[in-house]
């Protein structure tokens, strides 16, 4: 069914908007997520995408134009579609028209005879309020703990607000409302847990009726009373979770109240370099990013992660202790490295690398200005190159089949104070040691404040573990299913070594790889570590 597009609010003035380009073509198949145009408003020149697969069928407002929010903007649907009753004079509204059809659609739905009642969770149409619900924040998401709000029921929200962190299986993330209002009710409260698409919250005009909708719209899976603001109830707009995941994967803010303002071009270069634009200073109109801003672009050194939450001081002599509610996010990893340690056979091969030629080296590379890598920059990037040597290290085993990985995602494991979380180096092999550098050290910071998205902890084909930098000289690790092996990093130690059957002083780095027996066999393993050192002990080669 072919779906209409209205010129939207991008601002909390707009009252109209320019269509400033088109960047498909009537005829192109987009994708939810495409960007269909730039629209300039009272404020800035914004990217504007689609929610609806299908191909572009007509475009209502030519580049240049100038049109009222909520005017036709486009219609998208399938190819050849019959859409002239959509753009008929005598329609005051296509929108009306497919409103009708789905509100059509639930009455069937909730009257029919053939089986009980459903709560429909579709949207209710209407200006009025909208529902939120409980966002899908990543790809294995299932349900989300509310770790805290932060407005109050009665308080005043603007497009962009913070509404809430939740936590998710992989971390706690910040929620952002997409609407203005006031908050009107909250489904969900500190500490509890509910499914995705559980009723979160309500937001709109505080003369509303919301009330019955809310019953409506069905139970959630927990038990607790809800707050809701005094006063009368309402009609409702469910927000639907695929705009909400949508949205979460953006760039939220150059500064704390916009959004990130920056063209298609510098966009594209920022994804494929892999840099958060929340780090770039625009230089384009309105603080807009632009191409040179991202090639321009110099990370900055960020400090290594340090906790201290857990310590306490108790009297001698006294006993002590504290309960503490395992997190979402711990019992989740609990939940998959137990899955993983006793469904995947694992067994490990050690080796021992000797390290002075990389010490030589990246002192040389750290003299270079504006330049810092670390050993394990280093070693990332020789995993990368090795994985493209010995590609069944970096499969994946599914329990139908084995997936031989043509690209290197390399995933390096971040501690923070609730856990564990892997972000992941895109592409690894193709990217220079300072660019690993930098998006480590961009990824930790953000993993330390909550602000990795889902996108940026999906899809590793392989990971890195690096203990060193604490003095733990070797140990093993639990494989990040479905993949195949990870990588044990141990400090630098300084010791005899024989060289030229003479004993002289060297600089040695243990390493231990963890294999799942089902894809790699120790002779696989073996060759992999082979071209490893042969890599890390001479970081030189990998420049060729």
């Amino acid at each position: 069914m072919a779906e209409i597009i209205n010129m939207p609010r991008l601002s909390d003035t707009m009252e109209e908007g320019v269509v400033a380009k088109w960047l498909v073509n009537v005829g192109d198949t987009i994708k939810e997520g495409d960007i269909l145009a730039e629209i300039e408003t009272d404020k800035a020149t914004m990217e504007f995408e689609s929610f609806h697969d299908g191909v572009l069928l007509h475009v209502g407002i030519k580049e240049g134009e100038t049109a009222a929010v909520d005017t036709l903007l486009a219609i998208v649907g399938e190819k050849d579609e019959d859409i002239s009753g959509l753009l008929s004079p005598s329609s005051s509204s296509g929108q009306l028209d497919l409103v009708d059809q789905i509100n059509e659609s639930e009455n069937l739905i909730q009257n029919t005879d053939d089986q009980p009642t459903l709560k429909v969770t579709a949207p209710v149409l209407n200006d009025s309020f909208q529902i939120v619900t409980m966002p899908r924040l990543s790809d294995t998401m299932e349900e989300g703990t509310v770790s805290s709000w932060l407005v109050n029921v009665g308080d005043i929200v603007k497009e962009g607000d913070i509404l809430a962190e939740i936590e998710t299986d992989k971390a706690t993330m910040e929620f952002e409302s997409f609407h203005e209002g006031t908050l009107l009710f909250i489904g969900i409260n500190v500490g509890e847990t509910a499914k995705v698409d559980s009723l979160l919250a309500v937001i709109g005009d505080p003369n509303s009726d919301y009330k019955t909708a809310i019953d409506n719209f069905g139970i959630n899976p927990i038990a607790n009373d809800k707050v809701e603001i005094e006063d009368n109830s309402t009609e409702i707009i469910t927000e639907t979770s695929e705009i909400i995941n949508e949205s979460v994967e953006e760039p939220i803010s150059n500064n704390e109240n916009s959004r990130v303002l920056a063209s298609p071009l510098a966009k594209k270069i920022a994804k494929e370099k892999s840099i958060d634009l929340n780090l770039i200073n625009g230089s384009g109109d309105n603080g807009r990013i632009i191409k040179e801003d991202v090639e321009n672009f110099t990370p900055t050194v960020i400090s290594d992660f340090t906790d201290n939450s857990l310590s306490t001081i108790v009297e001698s002599g006294t006993e002590s202790f504290e309960d503490i509610e395992n997190s979402q996010m711990r019992k989740t990893i609990a939940r998959r490295l137990k899955e993983s340690k006793f469904s995947a056979p694992h067994y490990y091969l050690s080796v021992e690398f000797e390290m002075d030629n990389a010490i030589a080296f990246r002192n040389q590379y750290n003299s270079l200005p504006e330049t810092k890598i670390s050993f394990n920059d280093i070693v990332v990037k020789a995993c990368a190159i090795a994985l493209k040597h010995h590609p069944r290290v970096n499969s994946q085993w599914f329990d139908d089949k084995m997936r031989l990985n043509h690209h290197v995602h390399v995933g390096v494991a971040v501690g923070v104070p609730d856990g564990l979380v892997v972000p992941v180096i895109r592409f690894a092999n193709e990217k220079s040691i300072p660019e690993i550098g930098s998006l480590v050290k961009s990824y930790a910071s953000k993993a330390r404040d909550k602000k990795l998205s889902p996108d940026e902890m999906q899809g590793s084909t392989f990971t890195v573990s690096n203990l060193g930098m604490f003095g733990i000289e070797e140990f093993t690790s639990i494989i990040n299913q479905p993949n195949s092996a990870i990588l044990s990093v141990g400090t630098i130690v300084k010791k005899p070594v024989v060289r030229d059957d003479k004993i002289t002083i060297g600089h040695t780095m243990k390493i231990t790889l963890a294999c799942d027996h089902r894809t790699v066999d120790g002779v696989t393993g073996s060759l992999f570590l082979q071209t490893l050192k042969g890599f890390v002990e001479n970081p030189v080669t990998m420049l060729v």
